[in-house]
């Protein structure tokens, strides 16, 4: 059957030009006598050319300017490699310091530097990047888009990743390292001297940028960038898993932006937001901490099993067991996790019925994690497995996560947890959990993937004596932990005395460090090798199933000769000839006759074809962008505040440049022939554009970091009896009230501005497009205003009404410039009546920051009154 459309503006299955006309869009889905025209060669052959051309990489130096997801996505992987590297040595260095009992090779604050930075740098320099860099680097690959939707967004997040990475890490060689741990707890972190807490706190600030940026790249893939006919219950294992970790990113990393700012406060302005003696209460810290925390477990636990969600259908030849249960239970993973955090917390002091709410929501999780692992083995029992080496580290990793899984269900149990609680056992129980779901599947998925990427295979000989080496190594590292926590051993001690009993545990544990260490050295060799006097892999030599191995024979930079039509979950082993006709040429977007690297747009649950987007190349100003904004970030650490503020403007500069230049540029024409009798769009607005779902993301994220400032002051007053003091000052009422009628008007005014300006009314737009960012500032500059009674460092009830102040007021500050972007686009011509998308973008960057700045408004001025 075919479905018959229209062409201009996409409405639901109809497209209406400006003139509000409908006329034949073109056939969908294409027929079998469609997929099976011959193709010209010649024809071909210039099309080939055209694309070769439009996806022709920077050559020599200039290559650090390029931002598809293959080169972006291996810098990604290798940086984050080598942090991973550095934090093993650390962990080397702390394992000799406690091989014997008081032994002197480390100090007892080099100790702590190094336990810091290690915990630091596995967590956010290695296992949420490593996701985030695989997912950019395969993602592309297994949908068979041409390029993420936002190529830029991917080299800005990864520019950000390397400076923030190298800032952090380096404290170690100047001893100004942090040393209160990797989760920073006050008060010992906020009293520490030297810089090392606020390295700490600005480098992975920094860092987590990167971190959001790149998952709501890969949200926007997943949902926008499928190809035709690949409706959710058809996508690759692997893109639900992203969807979901991306999902969880994007709501348990803003709760720790939302700590680090209130920590760095107190840190460089003395707001006592977690001091006790002025109204302050350092488990605040603890909660948005754990709330990052306990979630971030799974968003590394999850994306491992993704990965071994695509080898286990390829050993057992035969698709995946239970889809839809798969999905499911990833889903009720990710939503269950957001529900632990105080399982980190049991031995505070919270209510007795917190403690037995925590505790089976913690055993709860179990279950889903549970069947995705029986389903793995269900798809084992059915199919005929062939022990490729791949699959040798996806069994290692199935068994050390159970054995990490069976701990983690003892500590889900409050009096067991009172028992063991920093302890060793804890130690052990952490990386039997990190290492079985993370390490282990990565380093089999890289076995998997590498001939996909370069052509060639790893060494079989050395991939298995890498996994026996790291198998044996760790067991005995983290094995005999479970001992010395049970025997009492303490963890984040430099030493001990000897002649109770943790004496040879510790050597036992030491020697499997360094075997370990051995392991990682074979797999790192095996990896950076020359391969050049190797033959050339053949294609697809797992034989998998799935759409990635359908790469280019002859490893061309367009990523797919043609973007298929897809209608099975395996199309490699259910759709016949499907490699041929993606090779001729004979599927969607099979040229590039205007020269521009193009992707195409699909729906976001049928996958049916919505637009062609043109995504953007080489660029210079990304890298520049990340520089500034680590000036930005960097500088506050030495208290070097002209310097950043100039670097926060730079780095502004640069992304309107970037944005300006590149994005949602007034095409020649409004539609282009993608092949197969079908005509798309080149330009969409609102949630049929890609741009629209990345600002919708974002604010998302950006909500949920809100909400946990908010819940500060929640937690002050139900924690606190003097939160707010009796007799304080309040904010003045008069310019609250002002302020969020200055805000309403200001929402009013740029969503009225969107309306006049598509009716054709431009001038009208324009004016409302002047009065919206005046008043926007001076709502701004009244909730300021409001507030200047109140002392931020004489107790924590003032400080966080002027924190939720700060927090509104930059993002005001946000929100005028992308008005004043959106004036200066109808003025020159880039935003008209019909190409409206930077207009659309701003109106819904206004419906989240409106509401929130008027309710940042009442908890500010209404609320004390009411609490107190």
């Amino acid at each position: 059957m075919s479905t018959t459309w229209g062409g201009g503006r996409i409405e639901d299955e109809t497209f209406v030009s400006a003139e509000g006309e409908h006329g034949p869009y073109g056939i969908y889905p294409p027929t079998e006598e469609m997929l099976n025209e011959p193709v010209d060669p010649e024809v071909s052959k210039a099309q080939e050319d055209r694309l070769r051309r439009a996806w022709a990489a920077p050559k020599g130096w200039k290559v650090i300017s390029a931002v598809n997801n293959e080169f972006v996505g291996k810098w990604y992987c290798l940086t984050a490699f080598s942090f991973m590297l550095c934090a093993g040595i650390l962990a080397l260095l702390m394992r000799v310091q406690l091989a014997v009992p008081e032994n002197e090779f480390l100090s007892a604050d080099r100790f702590n530097q190094f336990f810091t930075m290690h915990g630091s740098a596995m967590m956010f320099l290695f296992a949420v990047p490593m996701f985030e860099a695989l997912s950019i680097l395969l993602l592309p690959e297994i949908l068979r888009a041409r390029d993420m939707p936002f190529p830029r967004l991917s080299a800005y997040g990864y520019w950000c990743f390397l400076i923030g990475g190298i800032f952090v890490m380096s404290s170690v060689l100047f001893d100004a390292a942090p040393s209160s741990g990797w989760f920073m707890y006050p008060p010992l972190s906020t009293i520490e001297e030297g810089v090392g807490p606020d390295i700490w706190l600005l480098g992975l600030s920094f860092i987590e940028v990167a971190s959001i940026a790149a998952a709501v790249e890969l949200i926007v893939g997943v949902v926008k960038c499928r190809p035709p006919g690949m409706r959710v219950n058809l996508m690759p294992l692997y893109a639900w898993y992203v969807l979901v970790v991306g999902v969880m990113i994007l709501f348990a990393f803003p709760p720790l932006i939302a700590g680090d700012f209130l920590f760095e406060m107190q840190r460089s302005f003395d707001w006592p937001f977690f001091d006790p003696e002025r109204g302050g209460d350092p488990l605040l810290w603890q909660h948005l901490f754990w709330i990052f925390g306990h979630p971030e477990v799974y968003i590394v636990f999850l994306p491992s099993i993704a990965l071994a969600a695509m080898i286990i259908p390829t050993a057992a030849q035969r698709p995946i067991v239970g889809y839809n249960w798969i999905v499911l239970s990833a889903v009720g993973v990710g939503f269950l996790s957001f529900g632990l955090w105080v399982h980190h917390m049991f031995t505070t002091g919270l209510p007795m019925l917190s403690l037995g709410f925590f505790s089976a929501a913690s055993e709860a999780v179990v279950i889903p994690t549970g069947v995705q692992l029986f389903a793995f083995v269900a798809t084992l029992m059915v199919g005929r497995v062939k022990m490729i080496l791949p699959m040798l580290w996806i069994a290692g990793a199935m068994a050390v996560f159970t054995a990490g899984g069976l701990t983690g269900v003892m500590i889900a149990l409050a009096p067991f947890d009172w028992q063991v609680h920093d302890t060793y056992f804890i130690v052990a129980h952490l990386h039997y959990t990190l290492f079985g779901g993370m390490i282990f599947p990565i380093i089999g998925g890289v076995y998997y993937y590498y001939p996909f990427f370069t052509k060639k295979m790893m060494s079989e000989r050395l991939g298995r004596w890498s996994f026996w080496l790291i198998f044996t190594g760790f067991n005995l590292t983290f094995l005999p932990m479970h001992w010395t926590g049970l025997a009492g051993m303490p963890r984040r001690v430099y030493s001990y005395p000897g002649g109770i009993g943790w004496d040879l545990p510790n050597m036992i544990s030491t020697v499997g460090a360094f075997v370990t260490a051995a392991g990682v050295a074979v797999f790192a060799w095996d990896l950076l090798r020359p391969k050049s006097h190797q033959p050339r892999a053949p294609r697809n030599p797992w034989k998998a199933g799935t759409l990635e191995w359908a790469d280019d024979p002859n490893d061309e930079q367009w990523g797919v000769r043609s973007v298929p039509f897809i209608t099975t979950r395996y199309p490699l082993w259910q759709q016949p000839k499907i490699l041929e006709r993606i090779d001729a040429g004979r599927y969607y977007l099979p040229d590039a006759q205007e020269g521009l690297r193009e992707t195409i747009i699909t729906s976001a649950v049928d996958a049916r074809p919505q637009s062609v987007t043109a995504v953007t190349g080489p660029a210079w100003c990304t890298i520049f962008a990340a520089i500034f904004t680590g000036g930005a970030f960097i500088f506050p650490t030495f208290s070097w505040y002209l310097p950043a503020i100039i670097s926060g403007a730079f780095a502004i500069a640069c992304v309107i440049y970037w944005l300006w230049t590149s994005t949602a540029q007034v095409p020649a024409a409004p539609s282009k022939d993608v092949s197969l009798g079908l005509r798309l769009p080149v330009y969409v607005s609102g949630n049929k554009a890609p741009g629209w779902w990345g600002v919708f993301i974002s604010m998302l994220g950006d909500a949920t970091a809100f909400a946990s400032l908010i819940f500060g002051v929640f937690f002050y007053w139900t924690s606190s009896p003097d939160f707010p003091p009796a007799g304080s000052a309040h904010a003045d009422p008069i310019w609250i009230a002002g302020a969020a009628v200055l805000y309403a008007l200001a929402w009013l005014f740029v969503r009225t501005a969107r309306g006049v300006n598509r009716a054709g009314a431009v001038t009208t737009g324009r004016a409302l497009l002047v009065a919206a960012p005046l008043a926007a500032l001076g709502a701004g500059a009244a909730l300021c205003w409001s507030l200047i009674a109140l002392d931020p460092t004489s107790h924590a009830y003032p400080a966080m009404m002027w924190a939720v102040a700060v927090w509104t007021c930059v993002h005001t500050a946000a929100g005028v410039i992308m008005m004043c972007y959106c004036l200066a686009g109808t003025i020159f011509g880039k935003l008209t009546p019909r190409y409206d998308a930077d207009l659309w973008n701003t109106t819904l960057f206004w419906h989240f920051h409106g509401t929130s700045a008027i309710i940042a408004c009442a908890v500010i001025g209404w609320l004390p009154r009411v609490l107190a």
